[in-house]
Parts: structure tokens; sequence; C-alpha cells
């Protein structure tokens, strides 16, 4: 089962109306990004437990696996090739059509904070296996109300 992992939003939370985010710390530093901190070093344990294949689905693209990875303790991961041209604009999130031509047939999960109605239809047309489009609130990103809704989500349907 693959994984298809975002980075602001749901791992960098921003946007809270109290603008009050817990600040972590690691021996390994943020890699320079102001808001790295606010990314809890535990969620990288959390999501290796749900047994899946992670893909970081980020515009970091590979610097998710240079300065994300490293402070959530996360062994180097795939990265989603993103189309370079630009697409008309249209309801459909722009990351839908390449997670779901990169899960190639095979079940996932998307994890993201701008996932929509109309991104749900696409892959329930498109996509012949089991996926599940998570949304996560942006303004406190992964929550443990998050990966209770994940880990049943992943009991209902195990990878093969």
């Amino acid at each position: 089962m693959l994984l298809f992992l975002d980075i602001d939003g749901p791992l960098i939370p921003f946007g809270a109306p109290d603008g009050a985010y817990p600040v972590f710390e690691r021996d390994c530093g943020t890699g320079g990004h102001p808001l790295l901190g606010r990314v809890d070093p535990g969620l990288g344990a959390r999501l290796l437990e749900l047994g899946c294949e992670l893909v970081w689905a980020s515009t970091w693209l590979d610097d998710a696996n240079a300065v994300v990875g490293p402070w959530l303790g996360l062994p180097r991961l795939p990265v989603v090739p993103w189309p370079d041209e630009d697409e008309p604009p249209t309801l459909l999130h722009w990351k839908t059509r390449p997670l779901v031509e990169f899960a190639a047939g095979r079940p996932f999960v998307w994890i993201d904070d701008e996932i929509t109605e109309a991104d749900r239809a696409y892959v329930a047309v498109h996509h012949p296996a089991p996926a599940l489009l998570h949304r996560v609130d942006h303004d406190y990103g992964l929550t443990p109300a998050d990966f209770t809704a994940l880990r049943e989500w992943l009991g209902r349907h195990p990878a093969d």
C-alpha cells in the first residue's frame, strides 16, 4: 500500500487562528527551514507504523529527503515527479492525476490539506484499487484523530 505524503499542512501546520504552535528540537537541525521546528519528530515513527510504502507527494521534491526525512527519522523515500507543464485551472487538484499515474493501479492513501470532492470523484472513476484521500486540517497538521482514521481504513483494506 502506497502512502503519498504532503509536507506543508499535514506535517508543517500553518494558519491556526491563535498562531501558537509547539516547537520541537532535534539534534539533526532544521536544514535552514524556519518552520521545520513545528514538525513533531515523532510523526516519522507513527507514519512507519502504518506499514505503508511512504512516498513524498510534495513540491519539496528531493529536499523532502534532505531536510524533512532526517528530522522525522525516515529513510530516503521515493518522490513523486511532477509534470513540468501547467495544467489549465479545474476543480481537480494538480497533484491528483500524477498520483493516480504513479500508483499505477496499486492501492494508496493520499495525505494532503487540499483534497476536495472533485479529487475523490476523479480517483473513484480512474483508479481501480482502493484509495483513501485523507484531508488534514492545515491549522494543526496530522493529529491522533488522523492516525486513528488512517489505521481504521488500512484495517479494512489490507495490502495484498
